[in-house]
């Protein structure tokens, strides 16, 4: 049985869309519905049905995925493998990283990479979502949670600290709050899922709903340039506020946020020149920050 169909049949079941999946292995989507549809004709049986745009597996699909899916697990690791013993300083190595980090904190930091290693390629992920390194999604990951997933390694590079902040024209315009309880309310920019960011505002002594949120964005580089346009108030790490001279920070006797920066690899790839070049300078200049 041709591997590259059940390549095919494993991505599209995990996205649940074939241009999704095509995007994935690199295929144009006409390339993938025929390796899927070849697959269907040898195996006799419809493995997935239409379901508006989505493709919804069949039960002959599901069982199949269980098997399928042990495959890929194996064939992921191998690549792994193979990766994390290649010795000369060059190929291509993807780093994942939150949308704000690879805006505004990662750039100059890639330009030393590729000043001390020309011959490494460099892959950006900008993701507020964790990447899944053991899909090789990313090589190394920024991330501000300790890695919990067997396999993977993670460095504890340095704490940074975020604060609330609004432009000097939002502060000319509104009354200054005095305490963290005066955030509340309709300037307050929500993030990503308004349940979980109005559940941990709450935790902080912010009394928010999801409901409260009247203006919100999945991407912090886009809360970002509103508040930088006096749109609203919103947290933000230290180390990128101080590169925006437009924006003050609210509540300075409030203690800070303290968030965590790690380096997120897969185990497999330590023993890779260039996996652990990138990784260190990675490590060097964000503790840097």
């Amino acid at each position: 049985m041709d591997w590259n169909h059940l390549r095919a049949f494993h991505e599209t079941a995990s996205t649940g869309s074939l241009s999704a999946a095509a995007r994935r292995l690199g295929l144009t989507q006409p390339t993938l519905s025929r390796q899927i549809q070849a697959l269907e004709a040898r195996l006799g049986v419809p493995l997935f049905e239409r379901i508006g745009r989505r493709l919804a597996l069949t039960q002959t699909g599901s069982d199949l995925l269980d098997h399928i899916r042990v495959m890929n697990d194996a064939a992921d690791a191998v690549a792994l493998a193979a990766s994390g013993r290649v010795e000369e300083i060059g190929g291509r190595v993807c780093i994942s990283a939150t949308d704000t980090y690879c805006a505004y904190l990662l750039p100059p930091v890639i330009a030393r990479i590729r000043a001390q290693a020309p011959g490494v390629s460099i892959a950006i992920v900008a993701a507020n979502e964790l990447s899944n390194l053991h899909r090789r999604e990313a090589d190394i990951a920024v991330r501000h949670v300790r890695p919990d997933q067997p396999g993977l390694v993670g460095r504890h590079v340095c704490d940074t600290e975020a604060c609330f902040y609004a432009s000097r024209d939002w502060t000319a315009r509104n009354p200054l709050p005095r305490t963290v309880a005066d955030l509340a309310g309709d300037a307050l920019i929500g993030f990503g899922d308004t349940e979980r960011f109005s559940a941990y505002l709450r935790g902080i002594g912010i009394p928010m709903c999801a409901e409260d949120f009247r203006l919100i964005a999945d991407s912090s580089v886009a809360i970002w340039e509103m508040v930088k346009r006096g749109m609203g108030v919103a947290a933000m790490l230290r180390e990128i506020a101080r590169r925006t001279p437009e924006v003050v920070e609210l509540l300075p006797d409030m203690p800070p946020i303290s968030v965590p920066v790690w380096l997120v690899t897969h185990k497999e790839l330590q023993s890779s020149p260039r996996i652990r070049l990138v990784h260190d300078i990675l490590a060097e200049e964000l503790a840097r920050l």
